[in-house]
């Protein structure tokens, strides 16, 4: 079956620059902003501090470059080209709301967020513009086009696009994520069973809001 391409909207990085990326979000992980520094990234990376700003230019580029990295774990999957059927679509918003759960979970998006939080009201913070930017704005207009590709194959309907998004995002994420960065253990996500259990619930639940009945939908054979 033809298929249209994953998206995922991942800026072009080359298997060298994501090695260095993975090494780069290991370093924030593991000692915060003092911990990512350029010598210790050429270190852990085994690259010159030339590549590095070769590649990402200054320190802004560089968390600019992880946030990007980061974001792009959060796939839309291909959907085939023809009219998906409710199965099929209802799959690529679990797989979306997984891939979000995983990725905003994980110690690195934590970590990147704690970091952010550490500078709100600083002279000159960048990461937390660059976080809405780059991370959540990015994964929001991917959504977006699953959410439009839905509606114009007459399996879900809304009105207002940033609404359906917004009531998505909510009911997959909930307040995991703050309790999360405030330490709480939150056993909905403790582990990838319970997590993908979360997902399913959230489309199960987003369904009842914004689904289009079979028998209505003017778009079934």
């Amino acid at each position: 079956m033809e298929t249209t391409s994953a998206d995922d909207g991942a800026e072009s990085f080359g298997p060298r620059q994501t090695d260095v990326l993975e090494a780069a979000l290991a370093l924030l992980v593991e000692g915060g902003d003092k911990g990512l520094t350029t010598a210790r990234l050429a270190r852990a990376a085994n690259c010159s501090k030339e590549s590095l700003y070769k590649w990402f230019g200054d320190r802004n580029g560089l968390l600019e470059a992880m946030i990007t990295y980061q974001a792009s774990k959060v796939r839309i999957a291909a959907l085939p080209r023809v009219k998906p059927s409710a199965e099929e679509f209802r799959h690529q918003l679990a797989g979306f709301a997984s891939d979000l759960l995983t990725v905003l979970s994980g110690p690195t998006s934590l970590a990147l967020n704690r970091l952010s939080i550490g500078e709100a009201g600083r002279e000159g913070a960048q990461l937390g513009g660059l976080l809405i930017e780059r991370g959540r704005r990015a994964i929001e207009n991917r959504a977006m086009r699953l959410l439009d590709a839905g509606r114009d194959a007459g399996l879900i309907a809304f009105d207002n696009r940033d609404a359906a998004f917004n009531a998505l995002y909510g009911l997959i994420v909930g307040d995991m994520h703050v309790r999360m960065l405030l330490g709480d253990a939150v056993p909905l996500i403790a582990d990838a069973s319970a997590l993908d259990i979360q997902a399913a619930r959230a489309v199960d639940q987003f369904w009842r809001l914004y689904g289009v009945a079979e028998e209505t939908n003017p778009n079934t054979n």
